[in-house]
């Protein structure tokens, strides 16, 4: 064996020391375990924790600055104002409370644009109740089936957290919108992985994919990617894997093929 593959070994037996070590402090981590599906990670969550988002008091986590515009929002602000004359309507998959909605409040003129958000029951549940009188044009829905037709569909966070592929999500949409907004999707070299998000009351399995899984479904479906970017300021690894290399939040603005 030469000496930079001995090197490369030892290194990566290093980093698994490390991340073992770590796993004996689940509680100071924020990524914990390396799982092959969302039910497998879900059978791994600590007892005394709530399983996954969909549980009350999990909105209020990190509920403030979800409504502020961080550094990595702005390119989704950026599309969104651009495409500003041709939208009537986005949903916004994921999007918890309406947190998008209220932090682009200052910078789009959402009292023309309908803005439904599509989250699970827990959250869909805290958002009607933090509906406040300004939120003229903002709506919820459980299911993705029962929003109305719209012009983008907008996925900010969602893909780490979602247990079925995209073309899975778009199928349940009642038309195809023209254009899908990504952001924050987790992604590694190498096959997919499922981990366990720290949210103190809960841990949430949390979706790392490899890094073609979503640009190939989104040319499958039918859209040209127009714009990507990468958020290094969010990088990281599985605390308890860091041999599996770094995790590379990624975001994609993709626009629907003309036809005919």
């Amino acid at each position: 064996m030469g000496t930079a593959a001995l090197r490369r070994r030892l290194g990566r037996a290093v980093r698994m020391a490390i991340g073992r070590y770590r796993a004996l402090k689940p509680d100071t981590i924020r990524f914990r375990g390396a799982f092959r599906s969302h039910a497998e990670a879900l059978q791994h969550v600590r007892p005394g924790k709530l399983k996954g988002y969909d549980n009350d008091g999990v909105s209020e986590i990190s509920k403030a600055l979800m409504q502020e515009v961080p550094l990595w929002d702005y390119p989704v602000l950026y599309w969104l104002k651009r495409l500003a004359p041709e939208i009537e309507r986005v949903i916004d998959a994921g999007g918890h409370i309406g947190v998008k909605y209220r932090a682009f409040a200052r910078y789009l003129e959402l009292d023309r644009i309908d803005w439904v958000v599509y989250d699970l029951p827990a959250q869909v549940r805290a958002g009607r109740a933090e509906a406040r009188p300004q939120d003229k044009t903002l709506s919820f829905v459980e299911r993705l089936e029962d929003a109305p037709p719209a012009d983008v569909l907008l996925g900010s966070g969602l893909l780490p957290y979602l247990d079925q592929p995209l073309a899975d999500l778009i199928g349940r949409l009642s038309r195809r919108p023209r254009h899908i907004l990504l952001n924050k999707v987790a992604t590694r070299d190498g096959p997919s992985v499922v981990t366990l998000e720290n949210f103190r009351l809960a841990e949430v399995p949390y979706h790392i994919r490899n890094a073609r899984e979503v640009p190939d479904a989104l040319d499958a479906l039918g859209y040209d990617i127009v714009d990507s970017w990468i958020i290094e300021s969010i990088a990281h690894r599985i605390d308890t894997h860091p041999e599996l290399g770094a995790v590379v939040s990624r975001g994609y603005a993709a626009r629907l093929r003309e036809t005919g």
